[in-house]
């Protein structure tokens, strides 16, 4: 068995990744789920009680072993390299503490796997989806609340958690908005006017008093509304438009992105707006072939001549 030692260690890092980074719940979750895993794969693998001195002696082929397990348990590239991610994190942390030398783990090379490019929405399609959310519900306010938000997402690029977070103090929605995003991040966006009519048109017939300290959105029992209900209306949507599955609440995020980097855009500016640490994540959000980034840095590297 997993001696309580280790298990013990790991509630500790998990918690020191929640007060330093900040991570979400369900990043927090899944690191639990990867790492907790590959400790149950080495308990079976030594065939002895496992603790915080097993994890000195991983080797190389250990390592190798459990990526085959996983692969042959049917675990895609994309979920091995989450995993190996989270435990080449937890056991660099735990040799900072017990003093042994990680590199067997930490060299251990992530599967390759093709990512997956957003597909954002052409332009019609989107203000379609503006347009058509409504029609989703027989209550007013309730199609009134799905407007509003997704408004939020194609008008100010905000993730569907980002939007779903804002709580009664944000009324009135001024001209910036302030947003605590990935990592507790804070950012500033802007507020495009149809963004504050909608959230507008949504509190003067919402149902529910809305407190400082409550959630904005509400659910139609009041509670804070959740995003898997902002996901089915989009489902709804889509059907009803002859939109592809790839027509998500988070697609609206990337044509927000997208529509505002064919208008114009700079990519920098875009990279502040949605929160990106890197300007290459927003290079594959916003789909800008080489040569556009290319143009960006050789205009804002200092060196660039």
């Amino acid at each position: 068995m997993i001696q309580p030692g280790l298990t013990v260690a790991l509630d500790r890092w998990l918690a020191e990744l929640q007060a330093i980074g900040g991570r979400a719940a369900q990043t927090q979750t899944a690191y639990r789920r990867d790492v907790t895993g590959f400790l149950g794969f080495l308990q079976s693998y030594d065939g002895d009680g496992l603790g915080r001195a097993a994890l000195a002696r991983l080797t190389t082929r250990t390592m190798r072993a459990w990526m085959a397990h996983e692969r042959a348990r049917g675990l895609s590239a994309r979920s091995l390299a989450r995993a190996l991610s989270a435990v080449k994190s937890f056991v660099g942390w735990m040799a900072e503490r017990d003093g042994f030398d990680p590199t067997p783990v930490l060299m251990t090379r992530s599967p390759r796997f093709n990512a997956k490019l957003p597909r954002p929405l052409a332009e019609d399609a989107a203000r379609a989806v503006l347009e058509t959310v409504e029609l989703q519900s027989a209550d007013d306010w309730v199609g009134a609340r799905d407007t509003a938000v997704v408004v939020l997402l194609y008008g100010l690029g905000l993730r569907i958690s980002e939007a779903l977070s804002l709580r009664g103090a944000d009324l009135p929605l001024g001209d910036v908005l302030r947003i605590i995003g990935k990592g507790g991040k804070e950012r500033l966006v802007p507020v495009i006017p149809a963004a504050r009519q909608a959230v507008e048109a949504y509190v003067r017939v919402c149902p529910y008093e809305l407190e400082p300290d409550a959630a904005l959105f509400r659910g139609v029992r009041g509670g804070a509304l959740s995003a898997r209900q902002i996901q089915k209306v989009m489902a709804a949507t889509r059907a009803q438009l002859g939109l592809p599955a790839s027509a998500t609440p988070h697609a609206m995020r990337h044509s927000f992105a997208t529509h505002l980097l064919n208008a114009g855009g700079d990519l920098r500016a875009i990279q502040e707006l949605l929160g990106h640490a890197s300007l290459s994540t927003t290079q594959a959000y916003t789909a800008v072939d080489t040569a556009r980034l290319l143009e960006v840095y050789e205009a804002a590297h200092p060196r660039a001549e």
